[in-house]
């Protein structure tokens, strides 16, 4: 006992020296602290690790030492209201036999990891907060000890509302540390997000079908519209031959929409862009505007779309038109990108809390499938309209009419990037023109009578309709005033309806037409303040500032606001007037 208290004695005397000379080496111990999600929910769980470097030669106790004069390390959190430690987990430590101990130390070396787990009070507000984490710990080596002292690092915590998509983030440096949520915890993070619940719960086979359903669902969205008159145009004017053909074109142009689409969705998901913007861009605009006319001036035998004789002779024989589908197919899949809804804003934020790009890939091309396969029906359908009784003229009018489809979805595409004062005529003025060009100089089999009374119903039809749309027409809405960085700023005491829209969003045209034009809307619109947030311009500054502060995935987003800027509510996709009168009328 002499001896041990004797070895006491001279560590300690000869530490206080060392330290009274030299004061404690700041440079031995070194801390890193990460977290493991970029963002966290109110009443959620968190963890935080705790890289600790110890320098070579040097160790530091325990959190539990074998004696008692050895000063342990511990981790804390410095008091934070917002953020309560709910469990500490450190890492194994070793036995070493030291020369100033007759027994072995349990002591740390070199690389640990050290992690916390940690709730966020179920009152906490969104906002960024500062956590600071702290060890407290003794640096030894084979001859002496520092005095006892601490080290601190500070991660800055996003708290966001529920609403906002949450990623993980660091999984490598929490995979080295045994620590789990509590059960409770799991259960509400799994409620909150049904999407990624539901794919966790399934299994790969079953989420997969859930994914295929999910795309098929996106067909009654309105953003898919644009596809039905483009897959008559195209398949009903390059179908020739079998329906074994025309079901291969259709399983190509299925597969050419996939690769797009699940390709803008992957971009999206781990970029944080907003779905669909490729549509904001002129330059692809107008690439669509071109493959439209292209295909429509072949319709009318300006030439003959199709890849040159020595490529297809190289393939086998293949026909022309397998190319074509797969090529239309491809630039399809950027129409159909601006579909966005609950279920597509529930896949986005599942891959990108995943950050696996192939399984992301995967998810979304399966998604896709889903969304096309109905197009691979409709584009039989429309192949086999050429194999009715009496080819020749009557094939060739009928290109001329899928030519004439064409040519109007060229247009309806461009008219973003026209005039405001003269676009709402473009497509009426088109569609009146045609008209009266099938019904007075269009000759071709005029002699097939059924054909010519079709053709007199088809053009009296689109001419009444363009007729329709020039008619001067009052249409009530809502008041929407521009958004503004300092809009939130001016509420006096009402609520708050913010739109998100872009000009290349056809389901926010719906919500203009049918929503927002509803007199019981507007009505109770009037207790609120109401602002439209232009999102057309995706890749610009300001909207990006906009997509960051608001969590905006995609188009149309509405977010309703009470009375003390709290959101409440935020719809995805169209809704209809009753549907979004209902959710405001609830808003206190």
């Amino acid at each position: 006992m002499k001896n041990f208290n004797l070895t006491i004695f001279l560590l300690l005397f000869y530490t206080i020296s060392l330290f009274a000379q030299f004061g404690v080496r700041t440079d031995l111990i070194s801390i890193e602290t990460y977290q493991s999600f970029d963002k966290v929910y109110p009443g959620t769980e968190f963890k935080v690790a705790a890289e600790v470097k110890v320098a070579e030669g040097w160790h530091i106790n325990s959190d539990k030492p074998y004696d008692e004069y050895l000063i342990p390390t511990s981790l804390t959190i410095v008091e934070n209201s917002n953020f309560k430690v709910k469990q500490v987990v450190y890492p194994e430590p070793h036995d070493y036999k030291f020369s100033f101990s007759d027994s072995p130390l349990s002591v740390w070396e070199g690389t640990i990891y050290q992690g916390v787990l940690i709730e966020v009070d179920s009152n906490a507000l969104p906002g960024v907060y500062p956590l600071v984490v702290k060890m407290q710990y003794q640096a030894c080596n084979d001859m002496s000890c520092q005095a006892p002292t601490s080290i601190t690092d500070t991660l800055q915590i996003e708290v966001a509302n529920k609403t906002s998509p949450v990623n993980s983030v660091n999984g490598e440096i929490f995979d080295k540390i045994k620590l789990t949520f509590t059960e409770t915890a799991v259960e509400s993070e799994e409620s909150s997000d049904p999407i990624s619940s539901a794919l966790e719960s399934q299994g790969l086979l079953l989420g997969l079908l859930l994914v295929f359903l999910g795309g098929l669902a996106l067909n009654l969205t309105p953003c898919v519209y644009p596809l039905i008159p483009i897959t008559v145009g195209y398949f009903g004017g390059q179908s020739e031959g079998s329906t074994t053909k025309l079901f291969m074109m259709g399983v190509l142009f299925i597969l050419g929409l996939a690769v797009t689409y699940s390709a803008i969705g992957v971009i999206t998901s781990l970029t944080g862009a907003v779905f669909g913007a490729l549509l904001q861009s002129p330059i692809v605009i107008l690439i669509i505007v071109a493959i439209m006319l292209a295909l429509s001036l072949s319709m009318f035998g300006l030439y003959e779309f199709k890849l040159p004789d020595s490529i297809v002779n190289k393939a086998g024989g293949a026909k022309a038109g397998l190319f074509g589908a797969f090529f239309m197919g491809l630039t399809m899949g950027i129409v159909a990108a601006p579909c966005i809804g609950p279920f597509v804003l529930g896949l986005v934020t599942y891959v990108a809390t995943k950050q696996d790009p192939y399984f992301g890939f995967l998810l979304f091309f399966v998604l896709a499938v889903g969304l096309g396969t109905p197009y691979l029906f409709l584009a039989v359908f429309s192949g086999k309209i050429k194999n009715l009784p009496r080819a020749g003229e009557w094939m060739d009018a009928v290109k001329h009419i899928f030519g004439f489809i064409l040519i109007g979805m060229a247009l309806y595409f461009l008219l973003p990037l026209l005039p405001d004062t003269f676009s709402a005529y473009v497509l009426p003025v088109f569609m009146i023109g045609t008209a009266i060009y099938l019904l007075f100089f269009e000759k071709l089999a005029n002699s097939v009578k059924g054909f010519r009374i079709f053709k007199i119903v088809f053009s009296v039809l689109i001419m009444a309709v363009g007729v329709y749309a020039l008619i001067p027409s009052e249409t009530n809405s809502v008041d929407w005033k521009p958004f503004t960085e300092d809009a939130l700023t001016e509420i006096t005491g009402k609520g708050v309806i913010i739109d998100f829209y872009a000009d290349w969003c056809i389901p926010c045209k719906e919500l203009d037409a049918l929503t927002f034009s509803d007199p019981q809307v507007i009505e109770l619109s009037k207790q609120f303040e109401t602002y439209k947030a232009d999102m057309t311009k995706a890749l610009s500054p300001e909207v990006e500032n906009l997509r960051n502060d608001f969590n905006i995935v995609g188009v149309p987003t509405v977010l309703i606001l009470n009375a003390n800027g709290e959101e409440i509510e935020r719809i995805t996709g169209f809704v209809n007037a009753q549907e979004f009168y209902k959710l405001i009328s609830n808003v206190d």
